[in-house]
């Protein structure tokens, strides 16, 4: 989902991922990201801000026809690992990723808390597609996805995003944050708004008594 850098601030170097810290970040509007190069993970955040409003969620034409007549079989937190070594995987014009080792083993801490959560896409017994992110009150931060197109899921990691925005708002939650935009995030609905409008949302979001 990363792709526009000129937005995003670095907040800090050499982060600390134990999950009092993690969550601390998320709540005040920082992620982390490991340097591509050296592996170092750092804080950062971005202005403007990227959201998904959840009530103008899209998906292109196309892909809704394929969502609907697909063979996927939708779950939640059963292959949190997994998902997150896919979007780990090498893709066109990226050969390496922004997500570390370090980030893997702290983001499955979270998993296990209850605070880091995956999406998947299954056919037949074949994980195809997936996304990750972390939840806190009403407030999903959404970190990555993958599709595994060679597998004949070129749908797989759209039809997790649309499982997603309409769990969450069954769940009532109220922020679905992509961090910056792309042209993807943009095609799903989504909008750019200021740090301080994206600040107010957060807060509002994370005092939410619900859960994922």
């Amino acid at each position: 989902m990363r792709t526009q850098m000129d937005t995003i601030m670095r907040m800090s170097s050499d982060a600390d991922l134990s999950p009092e810290s993690l969550l601390a970040a998320y709540a005040g509007g920082a992620f982390p990201m490991a340097d591509v190069d050296t592996g170092v993970v750092e804080y950062y955040t971005c202005d403007p801000r990227c959201v998904i409003p959840l009530d103008a969620f899209r998906l292109p034409h196309t892909s809704q026809r394929a969502i609907r007549g697909s063979l996927f079989r939708m779950r939640a937190d059963t292959a949190f690992e997994p998902v997150m070594r896919g979007c780990m995987l090498p893709r066109p014009g990226q050969e390496r990723t922004w997500i570390s080792e370090s980030m893997v083993a702290a983001y499955c801490k979270l998993h296990e808390l209850g605070f880091a959560h995956s999406v998947e896409a299954w056919l037949e017994d074949k994980l195809v597609g997936g996304l990750y992110g972390v939840s806190i009150g009403g407030a999903f931060f959404g970190e990555s996805m993958f599709v595994l197109r060679n597998a004949g899921a070129g749908n797989a990691s759209k039809a997790c995003l649309h499982w997603l925005v309409t769990h969450l708002k069954s769940k009532q939650f109220t922020l679905l944050d992509s961090q910056y935009s792309n042209p993807l995030v943009l095609s799903f609905g989504g909008v750019e708004i200021p740090a301080a409008q994206y600040e107010a949302q957060l807060a509002a979001a994370t005092d939410l008594d619900v859960a994922f």
